[in-house]
């Protein structure tokens, strides 16, 4: 579905973004290795999520959505899952993939995953690897590192104590839920602290979770294993990462006055607003509160006079889907905006660091990349657009595009907006209410 995004009216009002994609994802999981019900209120109904509800249904759990909006899951038990009689297809999500790989990984049964052309193409040896280590193998493409992939799970899994080259919330989740249905306490150290929402959902579920800083700046976070979760009642938050999209198109549109009510700001998850706000961007967070463990609040945001800065690296961790929107608001800044390390970016849905680069040289705007870091330099006054711009499956690229195309001198076209499904439903509807002119190209 091609559209276009013109220069927007001034963005004014009050709107919500859909729920938490990390913690939906992870409440249907949990609620499908535990006893009982467990009820979910404001879970995300985007395309990725509704893949893991499916392949819940598909491992066993029953997964239904009440006439109210709740979603209830009847769940198994830890150890409970059963082999599933088809392929587990998780489209566009490789956040699903590699959780409910880490998930099986410690049953002893076959599980068979695949995804869309976007998910093929991602790494998944940096969860294999590990739970490798537990007892489980994988054959697959590239030799079990990457989907399509056959899941052999352990017989007898083995508890580990593993250290991430990485700092991903997917690596780390995917080791702890595999540990669940490990005897003994499994252990994962990151290299940086990341998006904590599997510990604080896990503890909330009833399982023994601690985390322990390191020296240097990592963290260990370990799972006592085989425990006997009950289900519980979850209340998703909306997604600080959807919120940026109105968030950025707020700050480069003048005279913008947004509000967006109930955001999740898990310290692990607001990098995003301490970069905007070292932009200079006013940002403000009121009506503070916690939901199933998560802090959550309103944030207000008005349209700023931006600058450019150095984004400090150590932040990528908890900002890292947020990149493509940041560069974004550094394409309004005044002067430079450099992003170290980053090379996270490029095995994303897409090479993000890469589309993001090509996209706005495509608009006017001068951009310099490494294999981990991009340099923008801000345009005064508003970049040319006029670009056409291809997707190539990923949402967030598309949303970045089009909010682009809302401070820009000419419109900005996308190929496709399907993708935007799989993550924030009703973006295009959202932002057209708050004064934004996107609509279809034919």
């Amino acid at each position: 579905m091609p559209c276009i995004s013109e220069k927007a009216n001034p963005l004014a009002g009050i709107a919500t973004v859909p729920g938490d994609k990390s913690m939906s994802h992870r409440a249907l999981m949990l609620g499908a290795v535990a006893l009982g019900e467990t009820r979910i209120e404001g879970l995300l109904e985007g395309e990725d999520v509704l893949r893991t509800a499916e392949a819940m249904r598909k491992l066993g759990a029953d997964v239904e959505k009440g006439d109210d909006g709740v979603w209830m899951v009847a769940g198994r038990g830890v150890g409970g899952l059963r082999e599933p009689d088809d392929v587990l297809d998780m489209g566009n999500s490789g956040t699903a993939a590699r959780l409910l790989t880490g998930l099986v990984a410690s049953h002893p049964f076959v599980t068979l995953f695949t995804g869309d052309a976007s998910l093929r193409s991602r790494p998944m040896r940096r969860v294999t690897a590990p739970l490798s280590l537990m007892g489980a193998s994988f054959t697959g493409r590239s030799g079990g590192g990457g989907l399509p992939l056959a899941v052999r799970g352990a017989d007898e899994p083995l508890p580990i104590r593993y250290e991430s080259p990485v700092a991903s919330a997917q690596v780390k989740s995917a080791i702890l839920l595999a540990g669940l249905n490990a005897p003994g306490v499994t252990r994962v150290v990151e290299p940086r602290p990341t998006r904590d929402h599997s510990e604080t959902m896990l503890r909330h579920f009833g399982a023994e979770v601690t985390v322990e800083a390191l020296d240097g700046g990592g963290r260990l976070a370990s799972v006592v294993g085989q425990p006997e979760l009950e289900g519980r009642d979850v209340s998703v938050p909306a997604d600080i990462s959807s919120a940026a999209f109105p968030m950025v198109a707020a700050l480069i549109v003048p005279d913008s006055d947004v509000t967006l009510t109930n955001i999740g700001i898990n310290p692990l998850r607001t990098g995003i607003i301490e970069s905007l706000r070292d932009m200079g961007g006013d940002i403000e967070i009121f009506n503070k509160g916690v939901e199933a463990g998560e802090a959550v609040g309103d944030i207000r945001v008005r349209h700023s006079k931006l600058r450019g800065r150095v984004i400090p690296a150590d932040r990528a961790p908890s900002q890292i889907d947020e990149y493509p929107i940041l560069s974004v608001a550094a394409a309004f800044a005044e002067g430079e905006t450099r992003m170290p390390g980053v090379g996270e970016l490029r095995v994303k849905e897409s090479d993000r660091l890469g589309r993001m680069a090509a996209i706005l040289r495509a608009s006017g705007v001068e951009t310099r990349e490494t294999e981990e870091s991009l340099v923008v330099e801000g345009v005064a006054g508003a970049p040319g657009g006029g670009a056409r711009i291809e997707t190539r499956l990923d949402h967030r690229i598309a949303m970045s595009a089009l909010v682009l195309g809302m401070g820009t001198v000419e419109p900005i076209a996308i190929d496709d907006a399907g993708p935007i499904e799989t993550s924030f439903p009703g973006f295009r509807h959202l932002m057209n209410d708050l004064g934004a002119r996107i609509s279809d190209q034919g």
